[in-house]
């Protein structure tokens, strides 16, 4: 379609006079076709000439620069277009710089929209982007389009893709770590190409992500590495978004996925703008990597033969490749390829989660408001009331006040509680939506209600943790029971979170609690649940509190549980670590597979392998009562 408008709606031309001044000469298309089309960069590191998104917070002078080649014609097409003589009045600076600016725009429509229909970026796409009127959602949420891809972040890229083709398909350990460093270099030289600073909170959650990659290079646990790893890929997507709403935090930490199809199409269009440009340095680039390739092949193989150690070596190092995982190598190739561009465009042009707003309700009368709140404050009061005297009373005072054995009071109260505190939260976020807001009044009635609230009920979290105490005391400490606790206790802190909130203001709010979280998971993860629950429990069997230990639970626990467990007298001992044995000493895991507690495992084991057939296993451990219940008995235990 043109851009010049049609016959029917151009004004009727006027007769020109000698001294009307000439209009600024409308571009060709051939002017319009360099003035669009960006010059490749070259190895000398030249610079770039203004994109859609580089231009797009630019100020007039800069938009008068990147157009002059498109508004100076040449001598030859000036004189054919009747040049003006010297005499001639020429427009005056500022109908030139209009005139340039509205050329560009019709050059460029799609920068047009951009400029008139989105409002300037927060995360500094390019520093003093306008502000204009709002299109609806799509304009608020959707940033201008990320410069021409850079070298380094291609680099970057295909450094990702190789790695992950290398070293993912054989478990994880180390390698997630070694696979996100050029996926955040990317990510990195993508934002400063688009002009992004690097802020406080996007360092916390960059830094807070690679850490969590720590924990499966650490412990061999299955369980913990999950969580840390979907904890780390929600920070790395909140370090790209930068978002700091309640909305934004929640979509921005899935916010990634959205630029998974952008960032391929990004990465083609800059890649074939690239190669257009500068065939002969990418042929030079292919010639150096070719013969770097071949003189290591040749020197390496000759070293190789001529030491063992340093065969045996090189050999730990490299990964292996076979003919039959070329399928799976391939895969892991093109998800690690889309997931760097990804990453890289949702650095250089984030999308705007901040933009979906969740409108206040209605502010309610302080009395319909604050009495049923006032109610709960009460029935809270009364409950913890009485519970003053058990909490701190040992299992004597429960029993003479219940009449309940351990296992009966723990279970009877300990999920209730929990399901208490998340509806309370629940009501919190509900009683913060419809409270009044009518001036300083109000927040003090808001505080003097919901304050008391968060009190009454961080004192529910510590009955509940004390319940539980009193149940690992006498049954021992399981997966399930360290995770329930621990999720207690992550609630116990969101409430002082939010107690801060109402003294210092919920501005930080919901990253804190984010923070929060992945906190928590970095801790559980460092601080090796199933190595705790091993410890617990053979702590418990010398202490002589339990006559046996649950050998059909011990023995299904990772690899890091093997130093507690090697503490056991015989025959428990070989009947906790057969099954870690096997799986440990017959696994040929390569290094950046296999993590910490797994190596530390080996390394016990084959000092001191176990020892029997396992015969005697089956006497062994099940004597007496087992994790709350006798062994006759048909109850469950959900513990």
């Amino acid at each position: 379609m043109s851009d010049q408008p049609s016959e029917a709606s151009r004004p009727p031309e006027k007769p020109r006079g000698a001294d009307t001044p000439l209009p600024p000469e409308p571009p060709t298309a051939a002017d319009t076709q360099a003035a669009d089309e960006p010059e490749p960069l070259t190895a000398a590191d030249e610079p770039e000439p203004p994109t859609a998104a580089d231009t797009a917070g630019t100020s007039t002078a800069a938009d008068a620069i990147g157009t002059q080649a498109a508004d100076e014609p040449e001598p030859s097409e000036a004189r054919n277009a009747g040049a003006p003589s010297a005499d001639t009045v020429r427009p005056s600076p500022a109908q030139a710089s209009d005139g340039r600016r509205q050329r560009a725009q019709a050059a460029d429509p799609a920068q047009a929209a951009h400029r008139a229909g989105r409002p300037g970026s927060p995360w500094q796409h390019g520093a003093g982007a306008p502000v204009a009127k709002d299109d609806g959602m799509t304009a608020r949420l959707r940033p201008p389009p990320p410069p021409l891809i850079r070298p380094a972040v291609l680099g970057s890229v295909l450094a990702t893709a190789l790695l992950s083709a290398l070293f993912l398909g054989d478990g994880l350990g180390a390698n997630l770590l070694i696979v996100a460093v050029p996926a955040a270099l990317a990510a990195f030289f993508a934002a400063r190409a688009a002009g992004r600073r690097l802020r406080p909170w996007t360092a916390t959650w960059a830094v807070g992500g690679l850490a969590l990659l720590a924990v499966p290079a650490l412990r061999d646990a299955g369980w913990p590495t999950f969580l840390a790893v979907v904890s780390a890929f929600a920070l790395g997507s909140l370090a790209l978004h930068g978002s700091r709403s309640w909305p934004g935090v929640l979509i921005g930490s899935l916010g990634l996925f959205d630029s998974v199809v952008p960032g391929v199409i990004w990465g083609v269009r800059g890649v074939r703008a690239r190669a257009g440009g500068s065939k002969a340095n990418w042929g030079a680039t292919l010639r150096t990597a070719a013969v770097a390739l071949v003189l290591l092949v040749v020197f390496g193989t000759l070293f190789a033969s001529a030491d063992a150690a340093f065969a045996e070596l090189l050999g730990s190092l490299m990964p292996e490749a076979s003919v039959g995982a070329g399928p799976w190598r391939t895969l892991l190739f093109a998800l690690g390829l889309a997931g760097a561009l990804a990453a890289a465009h949702a650095a250089a042009a984030p999308v705007r989660w901040d933009g979906l707003t969740v409108r206040p309700g209605k502010p309610r009368g302080r009395a319909e408001w604050a009495l049923p709140l006032i109610v709960l404050n009460l029935l809270f009061a009364a409950f913890i009331t009485l519970q003053l005297v058990v909490l701190f009373g040992g299992y004597d005072k429960v029993k003479d006040v219940t009449g309940l054995s351990h296992a009966e009071y723990a279970r009877q109260g300990f999920w209730q509680l929990l399901w208490a505190t998340l509806l309370t939260l629940l009501v919190i976020a509900l009683a913060l939506r419809w409270a009044p807001r009518g001036g300083t009044g109000d927040r003090t009635l808001v505080r003097s209600v919901l304050g008391p609230l968060c009190v009454l009920t961080l004192v529910v979290v510590a009955s509940a943790l004390r319940r539980m105490d009193l149940y690992v005391d006498e049954y021992g400490l399981t997966r399930l029971r360290i995770s329930v606790a621990a999720m207690e206790l992550w609630l116990g802190v969101v409430l002082i979170l939010i107690l801060a909130a109402g003294v210092f203001g919920a501005r930080f709010l919901p990253r804190a609690v984010a923070v929060s979280a992945a906190a928590g998971v970095l801790a559980f993860g460092l601080l090796s649940p199933d190595g705790l629950i091993a410890e617990q429990n053979v702590q418990r069997f010398e202490d002589g509190r339990s006559t046996s230990i649950d050998i059909d639970y011990v023995k299904d626990l990772s690899a890091d549980a093997v130093p507690a467990l090697d503490r056991l007298p015989e025959p428990e001992r070989s009947c906790a670590l057969r099954i870690i044995q096997n799986d440990v000493l017959h696994d040929d895991t390569p290094w950046y597979a296999t993590s910490w507690g797994e190596a530390r495992a080996k390394e016990i084991l084959e000092k001191r392998p176990v020892k029997g057939d396992g015969s005697d296993c089956y006497r062994v451990g099940r004597e007496g009562t087992r994790d709350g219940y006798e062994p006759d008995d048909d109850g469950y235990d959900p513990y």
